[in-house]
């Protein structure tokens, strides 16, 4: 699921090329403020459409599992702070870091939902540790124990 490390850090890090530069083409181009929104919208829409009919509608995944990041509240930040200053540096430098602070708490009312408390079996649980659970990845340690007891064990000794 959405890891609490990395997805928070290296998201906002490698998704600000792409906006930045559309941003700086309509600037130069046609003065228009809204370069890094257009951008954002554009990979969203895209972004819904493979997860819907890649994880939902060939693999029946839970789509709370994979649904994409929210960039829009940083693409507003940075084209709003380019058209305030004029200036690609203040741009850069200023929007460059609103963007990476407010990805985290723009996916806020995305995420909350998961981390509500419920009683499951006698335990106190979050909907996204149910989650967790019945839908085992690949990458985790439960997935790891179900191949090493079976005939898979191919890694390790």
């Amino acid at each position: 699921w959405k890891d609490r490390r990395l997805w928070v850090t290296v998201t906002p890090i490698v998704l600000v090329t792409f906006p930045a530069a559309v941003q700086y083409w309509l600037w130069e181009r046609m003065r228009q403020p809204w370069g890094a929104t257009v951008c954002v919208l554009a990979l969203l829409f895209g972004e819904w459409i493979n997860r819907y009919f890649n994880f939902w509608g060939w693999t029946y995944f839970p789509v709370n599992f994979v649904f994409p990041a929210i960039l829009v509240p940083g693409a507003i930040l940075l084209d709003t702070i380019l058209m305030l200053s004029g200036s690609y540096l203040f741009a850069a430098i200023v929007g460059g870091m609103a963007w990476g602070l407010i990805f985290y708490p723009g996916n806020w009312p995305m995420i909350a939902p998961l981390h509500v408390p419920v009683e499951y079996n006698g335990m106190l649980m979050s909907i996204a540790d149910i989650q967790g659970y019945n839908y085992v990845r690949t990458g985790t340690p439960e997935y790891i124990r179900m191949v090493e007891k079976g005939t898979l064990r191919t890694f390790g000794k």
